[in-house]
């Protein structure tokens, strides 16, 4: 392709740099001083386009002309910013005590709250907002059309940066804004209003983040689905900036566009006889960028290690359980196992009672690295789809029987894990999160376009199991024996001296490598074993479904996960359990109760996060003990 075609495409994606950056660079505010990896965010920028396209024909109306259009703009910038104040001070400040993956849940319930509050307000078709007075036409660059609205926003992003750095490094709050982010104990002893500065922090990054949206206006619809697919790019942007760097985040965002004009400049291209369609990786290139940054630059461009946090309480061993415990849990397995027998009489429990046992395993997969590895993963799912596309395609495609084409789909997993893992357990924090969410993406892009294996867009049909797992109660049975034989496995493991080695890597790694912990095998080999088990999840549940897609792969699987373990609670091996059988008997329910299953989900989490921020086991262990101690008078 011509040179002249570059530098158009390269000119157009500073366009979409800008709107990256704004969005990017209010959520790199907020976790630079509250340390909140705010899940909301996507939804403060859908929030501030929807607003925008229903004021700004409101004040055209009274106002007329460009006063009606930018006016909207600011309209649904300020109003975004008083709702991200009143979040911050009616839930946020409720939990800067709790766990900080606990906070991640709660900001997640709040995301799926305010997606069903915008169905219910704006409904579910798009809504298109007015053209940009006076920036309606085009301009010509290098002899092509391009829009006058584009290069406002291409200068846009600058003078935003420009704003934002005056703001930080001129004026007294720009400075509390810096030393909050560099040690917030700090900014509190000297007797500033640390409430006052988080609230004034979390408004100014929501504000920013629905100006980015309010200014999409002119360009796309407003869509329901903009809150995830916008948060997945802000995170992006922000970790391969590096976390906390406005500056950072805009050379990012500028990257990432830039990449992806790249990709859609370059087209259709062969290599060595071999022929590429370019344009395919638009839907990944931002995380291959960010993979490739942080395997060679850990903390992302202009990150550095991030500053500790204030110590919470001391997280208590885990403990076998006792014989009341046990009881409870061999009861547990005989209401599972009688699964079948119940099903004589309530035809849907053994359908439920599957739907758990593989969400068990999934959740205490993730749990271990989670929990006793302290590896918190926004890309779990990769290992559950790569387990699902290994089994249906060894029973499709090779016609293996069913014993066969499950070990296939568990050896695709692992393969996978332990080759992600071992560049994602060098990692730390958030760091770790991102790039595990990028390996899964690359996955996901993968499976949608290799159609000849995997049938794209459409999946894999007709994954049905032979004899003797062909009837229901056959193959409930089996997922049932998989299952606990995992759990099993993953309970022994813990309490072994890898899993003490584990967990002593999670609590201090640097005193772990002195006591001659090669912490980073024992976390690849952590990474290894519960990729594993999660492919031997996906393998059930592609013959539980006869049918696989792309979607076992997509980032709302991986939440998922993250919610059942939070939700049952990480500091327990119960935990994980509790909070997949929670988590799917609520979504069988409240899907099929109302339109808006996601608010009432999202609420009830939100009160879980509240009354019991160790999860559903950490309530049940404090009810125990007033109890013990209600006796003990």
């Amino acid at each position: 392709m011509s040179l002249d075609s570059l530098l158009f495409q390269a000119v157009n994606g500073l366009a979409s740099a800008s709107g990256l950056f704004l969005v990017a660079a209010g959520l790199s505010v907020i976790f630079g001083v509250t340390r909140i990896v705010n899940m909301a965010h996507g939804s403060f920028y859908m929030l501030g386009l929807y607003i925008a396209v229903t004021l700004a024909p409101l004040l055209d109306e009274r106002l007329g002309g460009a006063a009606g259009f930018w006016g909207g703009i600011a309209g649904a910038t300020l109003a975004v910013a008083l709702l991200g104040a009143a979040v911050e001070r009616v839930l946020l400040r409720r939990l800067y005590d709790a766990p900080e993956l606990y906070q991640l849940l709660a900001t997640f319930a709040l995301l799926l709250i305010i997606n069903d509050a915008a169905l219910f307000l704006w409904g579910a078709e798009d809504i298109l907002g007015p053209r940009a007075p006076g920036l309606s036409g085009s301009v010509e660059l290098l002899g092509r059309r391009l829009p006058q609205y584009d290069v406002f926003l291409a200068l846009i992003g600058p003078v935003v940066l420009v704003g934002l750095h005056l703001l930080l490094t001129r004026t007294r709050f720009g400075r509390l804004i810096r030393a909050a982010t560099q040690d917030r104990e700090m900014v509190a002893a000297l007797g500033i209003n640390e409430a006052l500065l988080f609230t004034a922090v979390f408004a100014l990054g929501a504000g920013i983040a629905g100006f980015g949206g309010a200014l999409q206006m002119a360009r796309e619809p407003a869509s329901l689905s903009l809150d995830l697919s916008v948060l997945g790019e802000a995170f992006v942007v922000v970790v391969v900036g590096g976390m906390g760097s406005i500056k950072g985040a805009y050379l990012a965002a500028v990257l990432v566009a830039e990449v992806k004009a790249l990709c859609t400049a370059l087209g259709v291209i062969e290599i060595a006889g071999y022929t590429f369609n370019m344009s395919r990786l638009t839907l990944v290139a931002e995380f291959l960028v960010m993979a490739v940054v942080l395997v060679l630059r850990p903390h992302g461009l202009f990150g550095r290690a991030l500053p500790a946090t204030k110590a919470g309480e001391a997280e208590p061993p885990l403990l076998p359980l006792d014989r009341r415990g046990r009881a409870l849990v061999l009861a547990a397995i005989l209401l599972f196992a009688a699964m079948p027998l119940i099903g004589m009489f309530f035809r849907y429990a053994p359908v439920l009672a599957l739907d758990m046992v593989i969400a068990a395993l999934f959740a205490a997969s993730l749990h271990f690295i989670m929990g006793p590895g302290g590896m918190a993963s926004f890309g779990h799912a990769a290992y559950f789809g790569l387990g699902a596309y290994g089994t249906a395609f060894a029973a499709t495609q090779l016609g293996l029987s069913t014993p066969l084409a499950f070990a296939a789909g568990i050896g695709t997993a692992a393969a996978g894990a332990a080759l992600f893992g071992w560049f994602c357990v060098r990692l730390e924090g958030v760091y770790f999160t991102m790039l595990t969410l990028a390996f899964a993406q690359i996955v996901w892009s993968i499976v949608y376009q290799w159609e000849d294996v995997t049938g794209g867009s459409n999946g894999l049909f007709g994954v049905w199991p032979d004899w003797p797992f062909d009837s229901r109660a056959g193959l409930y049975l089996a997922a049932l024996a998989v299952a606990l034989g995992g759990l099993a496995l993953l309970r022994q493991i813990v309490f072994a001296p890898f899993g003490l080695a584990l967990r002593a890597g999670r609590d201090s790694r640097l005193r772990a490598e002195a006591s001659g912990i090669a912490v980073a095998r024992v976390r690849w080999l952590a990474f290894a074993l519960a990729g594993t088990l999660c492919g031997a999840a996906g393998g059930l549940f592609a013959f539980a479904k006869g049918s696989i897609s792309p979607e076992a792969i997509s980032v709302g699987r991986s939440i998922d996960g993250l919610v059942m373990v939070l939700l049952g609670g990480v500091q327990s091996l119960m935990g994980p359990l509790l909070g997949a059988g929670a988590f799917t008997l609520l979504q069988d329910t409240v899907m099929r109760e109302t339109d808006y299953w996601r608010a009432l989900l999202g609420l009830v989490i939100l009160v879980l996060v509240l009354l019991s921020p160790f999860g559903i086991a950490g309530g049940l262990r404090r009810v125990a003990r007033l109890r013990r101690a209600g006796g003990a008078r």
